[in-house]
C-alpha cells in the first residue's frame, strides 16, 4: 500500500510539473527611470518604447509585468535587493555592469552625441573643445562615465553638470545653463523630434559604439533565458520592429544574434 501511495504522489508531482508553463514568478517587476523611452505620461501611466517591448516580452514568457520608476544611480541596489527583477531602460552593456548583473543579448546599438546651441556659437566640434566649458549629462549614464574616466577632458572642464533625467539636460542647454550636452543618440533624436529643439548635433560621435541590453540579477539565468526567448520571438515575427516604428518611425532593433 505504501508503495502505491509513493507512486501516486510521484505521478502527481510529474503531472503538476508538466502543467506549469515556466518557473519564473507570476509578476515581473521592471525597473526604469524617467526617460524618453520609459516615462509617466499625463494620465499617470508608465509608457514608452521599452515599456511596450518589456510588456510584450513578459506576457509571452507567461507572466505579468509591473513597472517601477527608480533612481538610475541606484539601479544596481534596486535589482540586487529584489525591489525589481530586471532593468529594461536603454542600459548600455559595459564590463563593469557585467560584473554585477546578467545581461540579455544586445538588442540596439547606441552612440554618444554632442549637442550644442544652434549655430554652434562656442565652436565646439569635439570633446577636445570642452576646455573651460560647462557640459551637461544625465547622472549615472555612460555619458557621465565617459567624461569622468577621460581625465584630460574632465580636468579641463569648467564644470560637469549632472541632472536626474534626460529632459532636464536638454532644457538646461535650451536655457543656456550649459554650453553643450552629451546624450545617447536614440534619446537625443527622440527628444529633439518630440520637443522641436533646434540644437546642432556634432557629426563626430564620442568613443565607441555602445549596445543596449536588459539587465538581470546574476543568479536569475532562468528569467533571463525566458525573456530572451520571448524577445527573440518578437524579433522573428516583426512585433519588435512594429514597436520601434511606432516610437521612432524606424526599425532600430538588432537581430539579437
Amino acid at each position: 500500500m505504501r508503495k502505491i501511495i509513493v507512486v501516486i504522489m510521484a505521478l502527481v508531482m510529474i503531472i503538476s510539473g508538466c502543467g506549469k508553463k515556466n518557473a519564473i514568478k507570476d509578476t515581473i517587476i521592471v525597473g526604469l527611470d524617467e526617460s524618453p523611452i520609459g516615462y509617466v505620461d499625463k494620465s499617470g501611466e508608465i509608457v514608452g518604447f521599452e515599456v511596450d517591448l518589456a510588456r510584450e516580452a513578459i506576457k509571452r514568457a507567461g507572466a505579468k509585468p509591473e513597472f517601477k520608476i527608480i533612481n538610475w544611480n541606484e539601479k544596481e541596489i534596486e535589482l540586487n535587493s529584489g525591489e525589481i527583477d530586471m532593468i529594461w531602460n536603454g542600459m548600455d552593456i559595459t564590463p563593469e555592469r557585467k560584473e554585477i548583473m546578467l545581461f540579455s543579448k544586445p538588442y540596439m546599438d547606441n552612440y554618444l552625441l554632442i549637442l550644442v546651441s544652434q549655430g554652434n556659437p562656442l565652436q565646439i566640434y569635439s570633446e577636445v573643445d570642452f576646455g573651460g566649458k560647462k557640459i551637461g549629462v544625465k547622472a549615472g549614464t555612460t555619458a557621465e562615465y565617459h567624461i569622468i574616466e577621460t581625465a584630460t577632458i574632465n580636468d579641463s572642464l569648467q564644470e560637469l553638470k549632472t541632472y536626474d533625467n534626460d529632459e532636464k539636460v536638454f532644457i538646461a542647454l535650451k536655457n543656456g545653463e550649459i554650453d553643450a550636452l552629451i546624450s545617447d543618440e536614440i534619446v537625443a533624436r527622440y527628444l529633439m523630434a518630440k520637443n522641436g529643439y533646434k540644437f546642432d548635433i556634432i557629426p563626430k560621435t564620442l568613443g565607441k559604439k555602445h549596445e543596449y541590453g536588459i539587465g538581470f540579477r546574476k543568479n536569475d539565468k532562468e528569467l533571463r533565458d525566458a525573456i530572451q526567448k520571448a524577445f527573440d520571438s518578437m524579433i522573428k515575427d516583426g512585433t519588435a520592429r512594429k514597436i520601434s516604428e511606432k516610437w521612432f518611425q524606424a526599425d532600430l532593433i538588432r537581430s539579437g544574434k
